[in-house]
């Protein structure tokens, strides 16, 4: 077995009916982007319902039609944040738990610990979260910090950045307990890391299992948001949402769909 073997997007899910929620991050083959990537999924009336909609660089599933809006606590949250240099997406509302954490000088992992998997039994969905942190570099001979001044970008002129991945999730069939998982990654061209929800289609949904996965990232924004966008299921796709930050400049570049139209 190959364990830096890196895949298609599109193999990796191709056939897969329900993965669920899903995460990607990771760095374009040029070495010049950092790459999230975000999609959702549903077979309820009550999931099908939402879009994505994007504001001030943060991004809110929203009802689509409000007045079929059944429970909204777990379907309706701000999906992508920004905290000075660090970019956190997630499935839930957990993303506000980091960016609040981070506000109060808490790490990543830190904020997460008042987290576990969500309250749907017997499912027991697990909270997946990524964060990409931009370090700085230097910009117009100023060094450059990462406290969100207006003299500092995103990802700084000569920046780098490093990503890492969570996933909280049921111990047993029961719900009894959480168990905690954290990966740390250094870019690589051209690799990103695929962690989603749940294995596959079943009832109860079987919880993803394993480290996130391997899958290529291209250059194009618009060949990878086809790509992920195309293999997902037909039938329960629902939202995607795709950004590509510029390592150098901080300037962003990003693509949505929403099957809701």
């Amino acid at each position: 077995m190959d364990i830096y073997k890196v895949r298609k997007f599109g193999d990796v899910v191709g056939g897969n009916r329900y993965p669920g929620r899903g995460i990607v991050a990771g760095q374009s083959c040029d070495g010049t982007k950092a790459v999230i990537a975000y999609f959702i999924m549903g077979r309820s009336v009550n999931s099908r319902n939402r879009v994505f909609v994007e504001r001030d660089g943060a991004v809110f599933t929203e009802p689509f039609d409000v007045s079929k809006l059944e429970d909204p606590s777990l379907i309706i949250y701000a999906a992508v944040r920004t905290y000075k240099n660090h970019l956190i997406v997630t499935n839930g509302d957990q993303t506000d738990t980091i960016y609040n954490g981070l506000a109060e000088g808490k790490s990543f992992y830190e904020a997460l610990e008042s987290r576990c998997f969500e309250p749907d039994a017997p499912n027991f969905t697990p909270r997946i979260s990524s964060e990409v942190v931009f370090e700085a570099g230097t910009k117009d001979g100023c060094a450059a910090g990462s406290d969100g001044s207006a003299s500092t970008a995103l990802a700084p002129a000569n920046g780098s950045f490093k990503y890492r991945m969570s996933i909280l999730k049921s111990a047993d069939a029961e719900g009894s307990a959480c168990n905690r998982f954290g990966y740390d990654y250094a870019p690589v061209a051209g690799v990103g890391h695929f962690i989603h929800t749940y294995e596959h289609d079943g009832n109860p949904l079987p919880t993803f299992q394993g480290e996130p996965e391997r899958v290529e990232i291209p250059d194009s924004i618009d060949a990878f948001t086809d790509e992920i966008w195309n293999s997902l299921d037909e039938e329960n796709k629902i939202s995607l949402y795709v950004r590509y930050t510029d390592i150098a400049s901080g300037e962003t570049e990003s693509r949505l769909i929403n099957k809701n139209k």
